[in-house]
């Protein structure tokens, strides 16, 4: 369209931003809407959600202040993504202004209150999503309540849950979205009763139920009732075998996780593994300190199930090599990753970090520190982790700098959290 000099127009324009957006060339998008004469709200939302699907919320409400100030119509759809972004930062003040701005205008409640009942979920503010949920006029569709049901569950308030959950047949969605929230808080005894709710409505043989009720036996600790449910599953998905082997890597049971993985390319089973697949068994074999296992799973996953290991593949690898103290090998594989031109992420120098302390690597572990700190200069845990590796090697000094530069920050090293999660 460039070389020919076709004069677009705002609609193509507008989708050649989105394109953009979409395959990942952000700056791409944002210089079609600079050069862009002319700008309808269509084209602004388009913006609004380019930066929001790159994970850049603030950014996104830079857009929408200047939507304002260009005086420019504010639509539904834009209040919907300002809604998202505010809930994405936790910017509760901000978005109780969208919300009053909802009011002032007398925009459409059918369409933004399950927005505002995720936003003051996803902030920590339940009863102000409950609020919301009663204060609605307008008929309560099944998505509103859903949204409503998974908040009540993350945030512990179970009783209201099953209240909204009474007033409807239960769904689908309903029933997986609150099995999630009980994933989360690892809440076995309410999600045996949301079990109980899916036998009784004839749900337990929706596999998407299914999968998420086997995820959540996992994360409470009865992996032999996750194998059961994964048993009984009659069209078994992809997200199927991931989920159960996923469960059994959590658990150290390295070896039934490789079992099964071999067990989903042969004849009856019908189903390849994806990147997620390989991800979860090579973390398995991590988990269970299968070094060799879990190197021919990685090597032959091209030719055998036409998967290319990605960043997380190799970091996986990395930390799985640096555990069984190869760490040649850990830097071997590095390299070939570098030279294939897979560019390493933060999770693949965290990988080396931990793997250099170890061993204690001293000059490569401090090389892989340095980049590690220039990616993610305010994560907590990157910092712990490199302080850590640190105190390896009697490098006191350098602890005590990162401990200072972490008060000047307010960075705290948040319970439970690793970025060694994958292996």
């Amino acid at each position: 369209m460039i070389k020919t000099g076709t004069n677009l127009g705002t609609i193509t324009k507008t989708a050649v931003m989105d394109m953009y957006s979409k395959y990942g060339c952000l700056g791409e998008s944002v210089k079609v809407f600079e050069e862009m004469e002319f700008r309808d709200v269509v084209t602004w939302n388009a913006l609004v959600s380019s930066f929001l699907r790159h994970g850049l919320a603030n950014e996104a409400l830079g857009v929408f202040r200047a939507m304002r100030r260009e005086s420019v119509e504010i639509t539904e759809f834009t209040l919907c993504s300002v809604l998202k972004a505010c809930a994405f930062i936790k910017a509760f003040r901000q978005g109780k202004q969208v919300h009053g701005l909802v009011i002032v205008m007398g925009r459409d409640l059918v369409v933004l209150g399950t927005a505002l009942i995720d936003f003051y979920s996803n902030v920590g503010y339940i009863s102000e999503a409950m609020k919301v949920f009663s204060c609605l006029s307008c008929r309560k569709d099944e998505v509103l309540r859903n949204s409503l049901i998974a908040g009540c569950v993350k945030h512990r308030r179970y009783e209201e849950a099953f209240l909204v959950m009474s007033t409807m047949r239960p769904n689908a969605v309903a029933l997986t979205t609150a099995l999630a929230a009980c994933s989360d808080n690892s809440d076995l005894w309410i999600g045996m009763q949301i079990h109980c709710v899916a036998l009784r409505f004839g749900f337990i043989a929706n596999t998407q139920v299914c999968n998420v009720l086997l995820d959540m036996y996992a994360k409470c600790g009865r992996i032999l009732k996750s194998r059961s449910i994964f048993d009984g599953i009659c069209h078994k998905t992809v997200v199927s075998w991931t989920s159960m082997i996923d469960a059994y890597g959590r658990h150290g049971h390295g070896d039934e996780a490789l079992k099964l993985f071999k067990e989903m390319g042969q004849e009856g089973s019908r189903v390849l593994p994806n990147s997620l697949t390989l991800l979860a068994v090579l973390s398995a074999c991590g988990h269970s300190g299968l070094v060799k296992e879990g190197q021919e799973l990685f090597n032959s996953a091209r030719e055998k199930y036409g998967l290319d290991p990605s960043q997380e593949h190799y970091s996986c690898v990395i930390d799985i090599l640096g555990r069984a103290g190869q760490i040649e090998d850990a830097w071997c594989l590095f390299h070939d990753m570098v030279k294939k031109g897979i560019g390493p992420t933060a999770a693949v120098w965290a990988a080396l970090v931990n793997a250099c302390c170890l061993n204690l690597d001293v000059s490569r572990g401090e090389f892989a520190a340095k980049h590690l700190l220039e990616l993610e200069p305010n994560n907590d845990g990157i910092h712990v982790l490199v302080s850590k590796f640190y105190a390896s090697i009697d490098r006191w000094d350098v602890v005590e700098s990162l401990r200072n530069n972490m008060r000047k920050k307010g960075l705290t090293k948040v319970l439970g959290s690793s970025w060694l999660d994958v292996a």
